[in-house]
Protein backbone atom coordinates (compact mmCIF):
# COMPACT_ATOMS: atom_id res chain seq x y z
CA UNK A 1 0.00 0.00 0.00
CA UNK A 2 2.72 2.33 0.06
CA UNK A 3 2.25 2.55 -4.24
CA UNK A 4 -0.77 5.71 -4.70
CA UNK A 5 -1.01 4.33 -8.49
CA UNK A 6 -1.90 0.93 -7.51
CA UNK A 7 -5.69 0.24 -8.35
CA UNK A 8 -8.52 -1.46 -5.43
CA UNK A 9 -8.01 -4.67 -6.90
CA UNK A 10 -4.52 -4.84 -6.60
CA UNK A 11 -4.31 -3.78 -3.14
CA UNK A 12 -7.03 -5.72 -2.27
CA UNK A 13 -5.11 -8.72 -3.78
CA UNK A 14 -1.73 -7.76 -1.49
CA UNK A 15 -4.40 -8.18 1.32
CA UNK A 16 -5.98 -11.25 0.00
CA UNK A 17 -2.87 -13.12 0.36
CA UNK A 18 -2.56 -14.57 3.51
CA UNK A 19 -5.81 -15.90 3.08
CA UNK A 20 -5.62 -16.76 -0.31
CA UNK A 21 -6.90 -20.36 -0.12
CA UNK A 22 -9.90 -19.59 2.14
CA UNK A 23 -10.84 -16.67 -0.94
CA UNK A 24 -9.89 -19.57 -3.37
CA UNK A 25 -12.16 -21.91 -1.83
CA UNK A 26 -14.82 -19.31 -1.01
CA UNK A 27 -15.04 -18.19 -4.82
CA UNK A 28 -15.07 -21.87 -5.85
CA UNK A 29 -18.00 -22.68 -3.95
CA UNK A 30 -19.77 -19.61 -5.06
CA UNK A 31 -18.89 -20.82 -8.98
CA UNK A 32 -20.45 -23.97 -8.39
CA UNK A 33 -23.26 -22.23 -6.42
CA UNK A 34 -24.11 -20.49 -9.25
CA UNK A 35 -23.52 -22.68 -11.98
CA UNK A 36 -25.21 -24.78 -10.09
CA UNK A 37 -28.71 -22.09 -10.40
CA UNK A 38 -27.43 -22.38 -13.95
CA UNK A 39 -27.75 -26.03 -14.63
CA UNK A 40 -31.08 -26.15 -12.89
CA UNK A 41 -32.62 -23.51 -15.12
CA UNK A 42 -31.55 -25.51 -17.82
CA UNK A 43 -33.14 -28.69 -16.33
CA UNK A 44 -36.20 -26.49 -15.58
CA UNK A 45 -35.99 -25.47 -19.38
CA UNK A 46 -35.50 -29.33 -20.70
CA UNK A 47 -38.67 -30.79 -18.51
CA UNK A 48 -40.92 -27.79 -19.64
CA UNK A 49 -40.28 -28.95 -22.85
CA UNK A 50 -39.61 -32.95 -22.13
CA UNK A 51 -42.78 -35.21 -23.84
CA UNK A 52 -41.93 -37.65 -21.07
CA UNK A 53 -42.28 -34.39 -18.26
CA UNK A 54 -40.70 -35.20 -15.02
CA UNK A 55 -39.08 -38.83 -14.11
CA UNK A 56 -37.20 -39.76 -11.38
CA UNK A 57 -33.84 -38.70 -12.29
CA UNK A 58 -35.32 -35.27 -13.40
CA UNK A 59 -36.37 -35.08 -10.23
CA UNK A 60 -33.73 -36.09 -8.20
CA UNK A 61 -30.88 -34.09 -10.67
CA UNK A 62 -33.22 -31.14 -8.94
CA UNK A 63 -33.24 -32.10 -5.77
CA UNK A 64 -29.11 -32.83 -5.86
CA UNK A 65 -28.75 -29.62 -7.60
CA UNK A 66 -30.72 -27.06 -5.18
CA UNK A 67 -28.77 -28.88 -2.29
CA UNK A 68 -25.74 -28.35 -4.09
CA UNK A 69 -26.02 -24.78 -4.89
CA UNK A 70 -27.79 -24.02 -1.00
CA UNK A 71 -24.45 -25.66 0.60
CA UNK A 72 -22.16 -24.13 -1.84
CA UNK A 73 -23.37 -20.77 -1.19
CA UNK A 74 -24.10 -21.05 2.67
CA UNK A 75 -20.49 -21.73 2.56
CA UNK A 76 -18.50 -19.72 0.17
CA UNK A 77 -20.65 -16.36 2.18
CA UNK A 78 -19.09 -17.94 5.42
CA UNK A 79 -15.74 -17.91 4.20
CA UNK A 80 -15.96 -14.68 2.60
CA UNK A 81 -17.44 -13.04 5.89
CA UNK A 82 -14.51 -14.79 7.68
CA UNK A 83 -11.98 -13.01 5.65
CA UNK A 84 -13.50 -9.69 5.27
CA UNK A 85 -13.41 -9.48 9.05
CA UNK A 86 -9.42 -10.37 9.29
CA UNK A 87 -8.66 -8.21 6.47
CA UNK A 88 -10.26 -5.57 8.44
CA UNK A 89 -8.69 -6.46 11.27
CA UNK A 90 -5.21 -6.71 9.44
CA UNK A 91 -5.14 -3.46 8.49
CA UNK A 92 -6.70 -1.79 11.26
CA UNK A 93 -3.69 -3.12 12.96
CA UNK A 94 -1.36 -1.99 10.18
CA UNK A 95 -2.45 1.60 10.44
CA UNK A 96 -2.07 1.46 14.16
CA UNK A 97 1.22 0.32 13.86
CA UNK A 98 2.41 2.52 11.09
CA UNK A 99 1.19 5.88 13.76
CA UNK A 100 2.55 4.47 16.55
CA UNK A 101 5.70 4.13 14.88
CA UNK A 102 6.05 7.22 12.69
CA UNK A 103 8.57 10.25 13.70
CA UNK A 104 6.84 12.48 15.74
CA UNK A 105 7.49 15.48 13.82
CA UNK A 106 5.80 13.09 10.50
CA UNK A 107 2.32 12.94 12.97
CA UNK A 108 2.63 16.27 13.78
CA UNK A 109 2.59 17.65 10.30
CA UNK A 110 -0.19 15.26 8.82
CA UNK A 111 -2.74 16.56 11.58
CA UNK A 112 -5.20 14.51 13.15
CA UNK A 113 -8.32 15.99 11.14
CA UNK A 114 -6.53 14.20 7.93
CA UNK A 115 -5.48 10.95 10.08
CA UNK A 116 -8.82 10.40 11.67
CA UNK A 117 -11.34 10.01 8.95
CA UNK A 118 -8.17 7.83 7.21
CA UNK A 119 -8.31 5.17 10.24
CA UNK A 120 -12.22 5.26 10.46
CA UNK A 121 -14.00 6.57 6.74
CA UNK A 122 -11.66 4.87 4.57
CA UNK A 123 -11.06 1.76 6.14
CA UNK A 124 -15.34 1.00 6.54
CA UNK A 125 -15.08 1.32 2.95
CA UNK A 126 -12.65 -1.29 2.01
CA UNK A 127 -14.35 -3.14 4.04
CA UNK A 128 -17.39 -2.83 2.32
CA UNK A 129 -15.14 -3.84 -1.18
CA UNK A 130 -13.31 -6.80 1.04
CA UNK A 131 -16.84 -8.00 1.38
CA UNK A 132 -18.23 -7.03 -2.09
CA UNK A 133 -14.97 -8.86 -3.49
CA UNK A 134 -15.80 -12.79 -3.34
CA UNK A 135 -19.56 -12.28 -4.93
CA UNK A 136 -18.09 -9.87 -7.22
CA UNK A 137 -16.04 -12.46 -8.70
CA UNK A 138 -19.13 -15.58 -8.26
CA UNK A 139 -21.06 -12.66 -10.18
CA UNK A 140 -18.11 -12.92 -13.04
CA UNK A 141 -18.41 -16.43 -13.13
CA UNK A 142 -21.65 -17.15 -13.21
CA UNK A 143 -22.54 -14.15 -15.78
CA UNK A 144 -20.03 -16.15 -17.99
CA UNK A 145 -21.32 -19.21 -17.32
CA UNK A 146 -24.57 -17.92 -18.68
CA UNK A 147 -23.58 -16.70 -21.30
CA UNK A 148 -21.94 -20.13 -22.78
CA UNK A 149 -24.87 -21.62 -22.05
CA UNK A 150 -26.75 -18.85 -24.31
CA UNK A 151 -23.91 -19.23 -26.90
CA UNK A 152 -24.73 -23.24 -26.99
CA UNK A 153 -28.19 -22.34 -27.79
CA UNK A 154 -28.35 -19.50 -30.16
CA UNK A 155 -25.69 -17.58 -31.45
CA UNK A 156 -27.33 -15.27 -33.33
CA UNK A 157 -28.99 -14.19 -30.06
CA UNK A 158 -25.81 -14.53 -28.13
CA UNK A 159 -23.92 -11.97 -30.46
CA UNK A 160 -27.26 -9.45 -29.91
CA UNK A 161 -26.91 -9.88 -26.07
CA UNK A 162 -22.89 -9.62 -26.45
CA UNK A 163 -23.54 -6.17 -28.41
CA UNK A 164 -26.23 -4.62 -25.42
CA UNK A 165 -23.41 -5.61 -23.39
CA UNK A 166 -20.59 -4.17 -24.72
CA UNK A 167 -23.15 -0.90 -25.08
CA UNK A 168 -24.12 -1.15 -21.28
CA UNK A 169 -20.45 -1.34 -20.11
CA UNK A 170 -19.38 1.79 -22.70
CA UNK A 171 -22.21 3.83 -20.50
CA UNK A 172 -20.74 2.19 -16.94
CA UNK A 173 -17.10 3.14 -18.18
CA UNK A 174 -18.34 6.77 -18.70
CA UNK A 175 -20.67 6.69 -14.88
CA UNK A 176 -17.59 5.24 -13.45
CA UNK A 177 -15.55 8.14 -14.40
CA UNK A 178 -18.00 10.88 -13.33
CA UNK A 179 -18.62 9.04 -10.66
CA UNK A 180 -14.93 8.89 -9.66
CA UNK A 181 -14.87 12.17 -9.74
CA UNK A 182 -17.35 12.85 -7.44
CA UNK A 183 -16.31 10.63 -4.84
CA UNK A 184 -12.95 12.26 -4.76
CA UNK A 185 -14.40 16.08 -4.38
CA UNK A 186 -16.41 14.47 -2.24
CA UNK A 187 -14.01 12.69 0.01
CA UNK A 188 -11.78 16.00 0.68
CA UNK A 189 -14.60 17.39 1.41
CA UNK A 190 -15.23 14.66 4.64
CA UNK A 191 -11.24 16.06 5.78
CA UNK A 192 -12.54 19.53 6.24
CA UNK A 193 -15.89 18.48 7.75
CA UNK A 194 -13.47 16.53 10.39
CA UNK A 195 -11.72 19.80 10.99
CA UNK A 196 -14.93 21.88 11.79
CA UNK A 197 -15.92 18.93 14.03
CA UNK A 198 -12.53 18.67 15.91
CA UNK A 199 -13.30 22.92 15.99
CA UNK A 200 -16.71 22.94 17.85
CA UNK A 201 -15.56 20.05 20.26
CA UNK A 202 -12.29 21.50 21.46
CA UNK A 203 -13.57 24.99 20.51
CA UNK A 204 -17.30 24.73 22.68
CA UNK A 205 -16.34 27.21 24.63
CA UNK A 206 -15.31 30.12 22.25
CA UNK A 207 -17.65 29.53 20.29
CA UNK A 208 -20.52 29.98 22.52
CA UNK A 209 -19.73 33.21 23.24
CA UNK A 210 -18.95 34.76 20.38
CA UNK A 211 -22.36 34.68 18.03
CA UNK A 212 -20.52 35.61 14.48
CA UNK A 213 -18.00 32.90 14.70
CA UNK A 214 -20.20 30.28 15.88
CA UNK A 215 -22.94 31.45 12.84
CA UNK A 216 -19.98 31.15 10.80
CA UNK A 217 -18.66 27.88 11.77
CA UNK A 218 -22.46 26.41 11.49
CA UNK A 219 -23.25 28.44 7.85
CA UNK A 220 -20.09 28.33 5.84
CA UNK A 221 -18.18 25.63 7.46
CA UNK A 222 -20.40 22.27 9.16
CA UNK A 223 -23.18 23.45 7.27
CA UNK A 224 -21.93 24.12 3.68
CA UNK A 225 -19.85 21.10 3.78
CA UNK A 226 -22.03 18.86 4.52
CA UNK A 227 -23.99 19.63 1.98
CA UNK A 228 -21.40 20.21 -0.38
CA UNK A 229 -20.88 16.23 0.44
CA UNK A 230 -24.42 15.48 0.24
CA UNK A 231 -24.87 16.76 -2.94
CA UNK A 232 -21.94 15.63 -4.86
CA UNK A 233 -22.43 12.11 -3.37
CA UNK A 234 -26.22 12.31 -4.84
CA UNK A 235 -25.00 13.22 -8.56
CA UNK A 236 -22.61 11.03 -8.35
CA UNK A 237 -24.68 7.69 -7.07
CA UNK A 238 -27.53 8.83 -9.44
CA UNK A 239 -24.60 8.90 -12.21
CA UNK A 240 -24.61 4.82 -11.64
CA UNK A 241 -28.00 4.52 -10.88
CA UNK A 242 -29.00 6.10 -14.12
CA UNK A 243 -26.38 3.79 -15.82
CA UNK A 244 -27.53 0.72 -14.11
CA UNK A 245 -31.42 1.42 -14.95
CA UNK A 246 -30.06 1.76 -18.82
CA UNK A 247 -28.40 -1.27 -18.39
CA UNK A 248 -31.38 -3.63 -17.09
CA UNK A 249 -33.48 -1.91 -20.04
CA UNK A 250 -31.01 -3.27 -22.20
CA UNK A 251 -32.06 -6.76 -21.39
CA UNK A 252 -35.61 -6.37 -22.27
CA UNK A 253 -34.80 -4.72 -25.39
CA UNK A 254 -32.88 -8.42 -26.00
CA UNK A 255 -35.56 -10.44 -24.64
CA UNK A 256 -38.11 -8.62 -26.68
CA UNK A 257 -36.01 -9.24 -29.64
CA UNK A 258 -36.08 -12.92 -28.76
CA UNK A 259 -39.86 -12.70 -28.59
CA UNK A 260 -40.04 -10.56 -31.89
CA UNK A 261 -37.65 -13.81 -33.76
CA UNK A 262 -40.08 -16.13 -32.68
CA UNK A 263 -42.67 -14.02 -34.10
CA UNK A 264 -41.09 -13.31 -37.69
CA UNK A 265 -39.27 -16.93 -37.44
CA UNK A 266 -42.35 -19.59 -36.52
CA UNK A 267 -40.49 -22.47 -36.87
CA UNK A 268 -37.89 -21.44 -34.26
CA UNK A 269 -37.23 -23.83 -32.05
CA UNK A 270 -39.17 -22.97 -28.59
CA UNK A 271 -37.03 -24.69 -26.38
CA UNK A 272 -34.21 -22.76 -27.82
CA UNK A 273 -36.56 -19.63 -27.25
CA UNK A 274 -37.86 -19.95 -23.84
CA UNK A 275 -34.53 -21.10 -22.13
CA UNK A 276 -32.46 -18.06 -23.90
CA UNK A 277 -34.96 -15.97 -22.03
CA UNK A 278 -34.97 -18.02 -18.93
CA UNK A 279 -31.28 -17.58 -18.68
CA UNK A 280 -31.24 -14.20 -19.65
CA UNK A 281 -33.33 -13.36 -17.19
CA UNK A 282 -31.26 -15.74 -14.13
CA UNK A 283 -28.16 -13.26 -15.63
CA UNK A 284 -29.72 -10.34 -15.04
CA UNK A 285 -29.29 -10.48 -10.96
CA UNK A 286 -25.12 -11.55 -11.65
CA UNK A 287 -24.82 -9.00 -14.09
CA UNK A 288 -26.55 -6.16 -12.08
CA UNK A 289 -24.80 -7.15 -8.88
CA UNK A 290 -21.25 -6.53 -11.17
CA UNK A 291 -22.75 -3.29 -11.78
CA UNK A 292 -23.98 -2.24 -8.56
CA UNK A 293 -20.52 -3.17 -6.99
CA UNK A 294 -18.98 -0.25 -9.39
CA UNK A 295 -19.76 2.06 -6.93
CA UNK A 296 -17.97 0.63 -3.92
CA UNK A 297 -14.97 -0.09 -6.28
CA UNK A 298 -14.09 3.29 -6.97
CA UNK A 299 -14.99 4.64 -3.32
CA UNK A 300 -12.03 2.03 -2.62
CA UNK A 301 -9.61 3.62 -5.17
CA UNK A 302 -9.88 6.73 -3.30
CA UNK A 303 -9.87 5.02 0.19
CA UNK A 304 -6.66 2.84 -0.80
CA UNK A 305 -5.30 6.24 -2.61
CA UNK A 306 -5.55 8.05 1.02
CA UNK A 307 -4.28 5.00 2.81
CA UNK A 308 -1.34 4.45 0.54
CA UNK A 309 -0.83 8.18 1.12
CA UNK A 310 -0.23 7.61 5.10
CA UNK A 311 2.05 5.14 4.16
CA UNK A 312 4.10 7.15 2.24
CA UNK A 313 3.67 10.09 4.85
CA UNK A 314 4.51 7.79 7.80
CA UNK A 315 7.04 5.54 5.14
CA UNK A 316 10.26 6.01 8.06
CA UNK A 317 9.17 4.14 11.24
CA UNK A 318 11.36 3.97 14.11
CA UNK A 319 12.74 0.72 14.78
CA UNK A 320 11.90 -1.46 17.76
CA UNK A 321 9.19 0.42 18.95
CA UNK A 322 6.33 -2.30 19.20
CA UNK A 323 8.81 -5.05 20.70
CA UNK A 324 7.68 -6.83 24.32
CA UNK A 325 10.99 -6.48 25.49
CA UNK A 326 11.80 -3.54 27.69
CA UNK A 327 15.38 -2.95 26.92
CA UNK A 328 17.97 -1.89 29.23
CA UNK A 329 16.72 0.91 30.53
CA UNK A 330 19.83 2.54 33.02
CA UNK A 331 18.00 3.41 36.48
CA UNK A 332 20.33 6.13 37.09
CA UNK A 333 21.33 8.88 34.88
CA UNK A 334 24.62 10.67 35.90
CA UNK A 335 25.03 12.86 33.14
CA UNK A 336 22.93 14.62 29.87
CA UNK A 337 24.79 16.32 27.45
CA UNK A 338 23.68 17.89 24.08
CA UNK A 339 27.02 18.29 22.01
CA UNK A 340 26.63 21.36 18.75
CA UNK A 341 22.78 20.10 18.47
CA UNK A 342 20.77 21.35 15.83
CA UNK A 343 17.30 21.01 14.46
CA UNK A 344 15.25 22.91 11.56
CA UNK A 345 11.48 22.64 10.45
CA UNK A 346 10.64 22.54 6.73
CA UNK A 347 10.01 26.36 5.47
CA UNK A 348 6.59 27.35 5.68
CA UNK A 349 5.12 29.03 3.30
CA UNK A 350 6.20 32.92 3.44
CA UNK A 351 8.25 32.17 6.14
CA UNK A 352 11.72 31.13 6.96
CA UNK A 353 12.15 27.93 8.48
CA UNK A 354 12.63 28.03 12.16
CA UNK A 355 16.17 26.97 13.45
CA UNK A 356 17.54 25.75 16.44
CA UNK A 357 21.00 25.43 17.59
CA UNK A 358 24.01 25.01 18.14
CA UNK A 359 23.01 23.75 21.35
CA UNK A 360 25.51 22.84 23.83
CA UNK A 361 23.64 22.08 27.03
CA UNK A 362 24.66 19.44 30.11
CA UNK A 363 22.40 18.41 32.65
CA UNK A 364 23.77 16.56 35.96
CA UNK A 365 22.32 14.01 38.21
CA UNK A 366 19.89 15.78 40.85
CA UNK A 367 19.75 18.96 39.34
CA UNK A 368 16.50 21.19 39.00
CA UNK A 369 17.30 23.03 35.18
CA UNK A 370 14.95 25.61 34.36
CA UNK A 371 14.64 26.58 30.46
CA UNK A 372 13.26 29.70 30.20
CA UNK A 373 12.51 32.55 27.38
CA UNK A 374 10.04 34.17 25.50
CA UNK A 375 7.22 32.24 23.94
CA UNK A 376 8.57 30.68 20.31
CA UNK A 377 12.06 30.95 21.34
CA UNK A 378 12.75 27.32 21.26
CA UNK A 379 11.82 26.23 24.63
CA UNK A 380 9.51 23.22 23.73
CA UNK A 381 11.50 22.40 20.63
CA UNK A 382 14.62 21.59 22.66
CA UNK A 383 12.77 19.58 25.16
CA UNK A 384 11.39 17.44 22.07
CA UNK A 385 14.77 17.07 21.29
CA UNK A 386 16.38 16.39 24.74
CA UNK A 387 13.09 13.43 25.24
CA UNK A 388 14.14 11.75 21.84
CA UNK A 389 11.15 12.70 20.30
CA UNK A 390 12.77 15.13 17.66
CA UNK A 391 15.90 13.43 15.90
CA UNK A 392 18.54 15.96 16.13
CA UNK A 393 19.70 16.66 12.30
CA UNK A 394 23.26 17.66 13.82
CA UNK A 395 25.55 16.96 16.81
CA UNK A 396 24.41 14.39 19.58
CA UNK A 397 22.95 13.87 22.60
CA UNK A 398 24.69 11.69 25.34
CA UNK A 399 23.58 10.11 28.51
CA UNK A 400 26.70 8.94 30.46
CA UNK A 401 28.48 9.35 27.46
CA UNK A 402 26.84 7.12 25.22
CA UNK A 403 25.51 8.47 22.20
CA UNK A 404 21.90 8.44 21.45
CA UNK A 405 21.16 6.86 17.97
CA UNK A 406 17.76 4.84 16.52
CA UNK A 407 18.88 1.75 18.01
CA UNK A 408 18.96 3.13 21.28
CA UNK A 409 16.41 6.22 21.48
CA UNK A 410 13.21 4.26 22.74
CA UNK A 411 15.26 2.99 25.37
CA UNK A 412 16.43 6.10 26.28
CA UNK A 413 13.05 7.77 26.13
CA UNK A 414 12.13 5.38 28.91
CA UNK A 415 14.63 7.63 31.38
CA UNK A 416 11.94 9.98 31.18
CA UNK A 417 8.79 11.33 32.41
CA UNK A 418 7.16 14.09 30.98
CA UNK A 419 3.91 16.48 31.58
CA UNK A 420 3.90 18.68 28.20
CA UNK A 421 1.63 22.12 27.89
CA UNK A 422 -0.77 20.02 25.98
CA UNK A 423 -0.16 16.57 27.29
CA UNK A 424 -2.72 14.04 27.44
CA UNK A 425 -3.94 11.99 30.19
CA UNK A 426 -4.63 8.38 29.78
CA UNK A 427 -6.63 7.10 32.71
CA UNK A 428 -4.46 3.79 33.72
CA UNK A 429 -1.67 3.72 35.71
CA UNK A 430 1.22 1.60 33.63
CA UNK A 431 3.78 0.38 36.96
CA UNK A 432 4.51 -2.64 37.87
CA UNK A 433 4.40 -1.44 41.59
CA UNK A 434 2.27 -3.97 43.28
CA UNK A 435 1.26 -1.23 46.12
CA UNK A 436 0.33 0.86 43.27
CA UNK A 437 -3.65 2.15 45.14
CA UNK A 438 -1.75 2.68 48.19
CA UNK A 439 1.47 4.85 46.85
CA UNK A 440 -1.42 7.02 44.34
CA UNK A 441 -3.47 7.72 47.42
CA UNK A 442 -0.50 8.91 49.09
CA UNK A 443 -0.18 11.34 46.13
CA UNK A 444 -3.12 12.23 45.88
CA UNK A 445 -3.64 13.42 48.80
CA UNK A 446 -0.67 15.32 48.71
CA UNK A 447 -1.60 17.27 45.65
CA UNK A 448 -5.64 17.42 47.83
CA UNK A 449 -7.46 15.48 44.96
CA UNK A 450 -8.21 12.49 46.89
CA UNK A 451 -11.48 13.55 47.44
CA UNK A 452 -12.65 13.68 44.01
CA UNK A 453 -10.18 10.62 42.37
CA UNK A 454 -8.18 7.64 43.33
CA UNK A 455 -6.88 4.21 41.56
CA UNK A 456 -9.54 1.40 41.15
CA UNK A 457 -7.87 -1.72 39.05
CA UNK A 458 -4.91 0.43 37.75
CA UNK A 459 -6.86 3.31 36.39
CA UNK A 460 -8.38 6.79 38.23
CA UNK A 461 -11.70 6.49 38.78
CA UNK A 462 -12.29 9.30 36.53
CA UNK A 463 -10.40 12.59 34.64
CA UNK A 464 -13.22 14.56 34.43
CA UNK A 465 -11.43 17.34 36.77
CA UNK A 466 -10.73 21.47 36.30
CA UNK A 467 -7.40 21.59 34.16
CA UNK A 468 -5.42 22.61 37.06
CA UNK A 469 -7.12 19.53 38.88
CA UNK A 470 -5.70 17.15 35.51
CA UNK A 471 -2.71 18.59 35.62
CA UNK A 472 -2.29 17.58 39.50
CA UNK A 473 -3.72 14.34 38.37
CA UNK A 474 -0.60 13.95 35.54
CA UNK A 475 1.97 14.92 38.28
CA UNK A 476 0.47 12.26 39.98
CA UNK A 477 0.93 9.20 37.38
CA UNK A 478 4.74 10.92 37.02
CA UNK A 479 5.49 10.09 40.67
CA UNK A 480 4.43 6.40 39.90
CA UNK A 481 6.32 6.33 37.08
CA UNK A 482 9.73 6.30 39.25
CA UNK A 483 11.86 7.09 36.19
CA UNK A 484 15.10 9.13 37.18
CA UNK A 485 14.16 12.64 34.98
CA UNK A 486 11.17 14.51 35.21
CA UNK A 487 10.47 17.23 32.73
CA UNK A 488 7.63 19.71 33.23
CA UNK A 489 6.78 22.00 30.39
CA UNK A 490 4.79 24.87 32.29
CA UNK A 491 3.72 22.60 34.88
CA UNK A 492 2.32 25.48 37.17
CA UNK A 493 0.71 27.67 34.56
CA UNK A 494 -2.86 26.21 35.48
CA UNK A 495 -2.26 26.27 39.26
CA UNK A 496 -3.68 28.57 41.69
CA UNK A 497 -0.73 30.84 43.63
CA UNK A 498 -0.88 28.55 46.27
CA UNK A 499 -0.28 25.49 44.44
CA UNK A 500 2.14 26.88 42.18
CA UNK A 501 4.41 27.94 45.60
CA UNK A 502 3.99 24.54 46.94
CA UNK A 503 4.69 22.76 43.37
CA UNK A 504 7.64 25.07 43.26
CA UNK A 505 8.95 25.49 46.49
CA UNK A 506 8.00 21.99 47.97
CA UNK A 507 7.39 19.20 45.35
CA UNK A 508 10.34 20.27 43.03
CA UNK A 509 12.89 20.09 46.28
CA UNK A 510 11.10 16.80 47.65
CA UNK A 511 11.76 15.35 43.98
CA UNK A 512 15.69 16.53 44.31
CA UNK A 513 15.99 14.82 47.50
CA UNK A 514 14.92 11.22 45.70
CA UNK A 515 17.63 11.55 43.64
CA UNK A 516 15.08 12.65 40.79
CA UNK A 517 16.90 15.13 37.95
CA UNK A 518 14.38 17.91 37.13
CA UNK A 519 13.89 20.09 33.53
CA UNK A 520 11.27 22.89 34.01
CA UNK A 521 10.43 24.97 31.71
CA UNK A 522 8.83 28.14 33.33
CA UNK A 523 8.33 32.04 32.93
CA UNK A 524 7.73 32.11 36.83
CA UNK A 525 10.83 34.03 37.54
CA UNK A 526 9.97 34.48 40.91
CA UNK A 527 10.96 31.27 41.67
CA UNK A 528 14.05 30.96 39.58
CA UNK A 529 16.23 30.61 42.55
CA UNK A 530 15.04 26.89 43.00
CA UNK A 531 16.59 26.25 40.00
CA UNK A 532 20.35 24.68 40.33
CA UNK A 533 21.28 25.88 36.46
CA UNK A 534 19.28 28.51 34.63
CA UNK A 535 19.35 28.15 30.66
CA UNK A 536 17.75 31.05 28.61
CA UNK A 537 16.99 30.87 24.97
CA UNK A 538 16.75 33.17 22.45
CA UNK A 539 15.27 32.74 18.56
CA UNK A 540 16.44 28.90 18.88
CA UNK A 541 19.78 29.87 21.27
CA UNK A 542 20.35 29.13 24.64
CA UNK A 543 22.42 32.38 25.39
CA UNK A 544 23.37 31.87 28.68
CA UNK A 545 23.67 29.06 31.52
CA UNK A 546 24.48 29.61 35.25
CA UNK A 547 23.24 29.39 38.45
CA UNK A 548 20.63 31.24 39.22
CA UNK A 549 21.95 31.98 42.50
Amino acid sequence: MTQPTRGAIGELFALLKPFRLIVAASIFLGMVGGLSVTVLLATINNALHSDTGLTQGVVALFAGLCVLALASSICSDIGTNYVGQHIIAKLRKQLGEKVLSAPIEQIERYRSHRLIPVLTHDVDTISDFAFAFAPLAISVTVTLGCMGYLAILSWPMFLIMVAAILIGTAIQAYAQSKGVQGFMAARDAEDELQKHYNAIAEGAKELRIHRPRRQRMYVSGIKATAEFICNTQVRSINTFVIAKTFGSMLFFVVIGLALALQTFWPSADKTVMSGFVLVLLYMKGPLEHLISTLPIVSRAQIAFRRIAELSEQFSTPEPHLLLSDQGNVQPVVHELKLADVRFAFPAAEGAAPFQLGPVNLTIKQGDITFIVGENGCGKTTLIKLLLGLYTPQQGEIRVNGVGIDAQNRDDYRQLFTTIFADYYLFDDVVQGDTHIPEDANKYLQRLEIAHKVSVKDGNFTTTDLSTGQRKRLALVNAWLEERPVLVFDEWAADQDPTFRRIFYTELLPDLKRLGKTIIVISHDDRYFDVADQLVRMESGRVVTELSPA
